[in-house]
């Protein structure tokens, strides 16, 4: 199985593909995907950038699911709200590239990476090396994106084997039901 993990950010979305097999993790390809070439207050154009880059990655290595770091709020709404827009363009690519997506929260990726939610970027940086047997570190947001495609290779075949077992159901925080907010 090949998984495709994106860490979303307006000017610096980080990309990780990873193969899987069994237990057996095989680093495929990362970098990132910068959205510095349009102007700042040009806020259409740099999602365009980030859909077309993350179409084209999925295009390139064609793998089988996905995987999006969870946006969590910061002090600063306007901040928040950008990022989500950010997030939104890379899911949306994904989606229209025909891929499954999970989403997994940063202290979710570096719980199963690293042993501590609260872990620093160095220390994600350096167990995805030593996971994926690099001869360096990785780039921040690439090691980001990376350590979500690893938290889903191991925490995504658990919970499908839950799904099977029993229904698995959405959760509704935000979600519209009969036209209003729950």
């Amino acid at each position: 199985m090949r998984i495709l993990g994106i860490d979303p950010g307006l000017q610096t979305t980080g990309f990780g593909v990873v193969d899987v097999d069994g237990h057996h993790l095989s680093y495929v390809a990362s970098g990132t995907i910068r959205t510095t070439g349009a102007a700042l207050g040009d806020l259409p154009g740099r999602l365009k950038i980030l859909f077309d880059g993350i179409t084209e990655v999925a295009a390139r290595y064609q793998p089988d699911t996905s995987t999006v770091e969870i946006v969590f709020v910061n002090v600063n709404p306007q901040s928040t709200l950008l990022l989500g827009q950010a997030r939104g363009a890379c899911l949306t690519a994904l989606v229209a590239s025909g891929l499954p997506v999970a989403e997994y929260t940063a202290l979710q990726m570096k719980k199963a990476v690293v042993g501590s939610g609260r872990a620093a970027k160095s220390q994600v940086q350096e167990m995805v090396r030593r996971l994926l047997q690099l001869p360096g570190l990785p780039g921040t947001d690439a090691a980001d994106a990376l350590g979500l495609a690893i938290t889903h290779a191991h925490a995504g075949a658990a919970m499908a084997r839950l799904g099977e077992a029993t229904t698995l159901n959405r959760r509704q925080h935000a979600m519209y039901r009969n036209g209003r907010t729950l």
